[in-house]
């Protein structure tokens, strides 16, 4: 019998007044596995994300983690699940007031009382790990460049060696080189830690180094799914239309007149 999947949802539903933007989602994430989920703007991706955080509640549906309902996880059963998990923010989301060491150690901090010494021993570490000298922690985040912060950012990330980790489009605003240098990065962070990663982007190049697994969704539903090295002979037109990127096809563009 398989195990089952580290994170599982199921008909997972949610809408803002009228728009309804996930109509149920269907999702395994398998334990060990880096799963990506692509899909356009506003397709539904961070929301998925956030209804399996719990930073929005679902309208309807179920999502499990280790086989356990948390769907309607609130108060101290919460601020335990988000113990077992990293994440790593669109823009880094880095505190301008708090140091880059400050910034890795927050978590440890205020979410586990964590002493500073402690604390700041780990944030190092974390940050060696991604390339940065301990001298980088002792400046402020706007001191940095854009690469620099998501490096800081995906430090904070795995500070708690986390059993989850959600990365939210890593490579937005990065040239090229440096979005490949951050998901080499996120590739040898996961597999040293021996996370579980669920990641939405709609950076093809961030897809083909960091899945083991991909997901597609469209109007608020998962239409493909499959092996990443599938990702080129779906045989779904639409799959097929986003990975190639091309204006013709099924998924029809909003454009408006002016």
């Amino acid at each position: 019998m398989s195990a089952a999947p580290k994170i599982r949802l199921r008909g997972v539903q949610k809408s803002f007044g009228a728009k309804r933007v996930l109509q149920g989602i269907d999702l395994d994430v398998p334990s060990g596995e880096s799963v990506v989920v692509i899909g356009g703007s506003g397709s539904g991706k961070s929301v998925t994300i956030k209804c399996i955080l719990g930073l929005i509640r679902a309208d309807a549906g179920r999502i499990e983690v280790d086989g356990e309902d948390v769907t309607h996880a609130r108060g101290t059963r919460r601020d335990a699940l988000l113990r077992r998990f990293g994440m790593l923010f669109q823009g880094s989301a880095l505190f301008d007031s708090l140091s880059v060491w400050q910034n890795v150690a927050f978590g440890l901090i205020q979410g586990r009382g964590m002493g500073r010494d402690e604390a700041r021993d780990i944030a190092i570490r974390k940050l060696a790990a991604v390339g940065l000298g301990p001298d980088v922690g002792e400046l402020s985040p706007a001191e940095l460049s854009g690469g620099m912060q998501k490096r800081v950012a995906l430090a904070r990330a795995i500070a708690a060696d986390p059993e989850i980790i959600f990365f939210d489009e890593p490579t937005t605003g990065l040239d090229p080189i440096m979005a490949d240098v951050i998901n080499e990065l996120i590739k040898t962070c996961v597999h040293d830690l021996g996370a579980t990663a669920l990641s939405i982007t709609h950076d093809m190049a961030s897809v083909r180094k960091i899945a083991d697994r991909v997901a597609m969704i469209y109007d608020g539903r998962i239409i493909w799914t499959g092996a990443a090295s599938e990702i080129d002979a779906t045989g779904n037109p639409y799959v097929d239309q986003f990975v190639n990127g091309r204006a013709e096809g099924p998924i029809q563009m909003q454009i408006r007149n002016i």
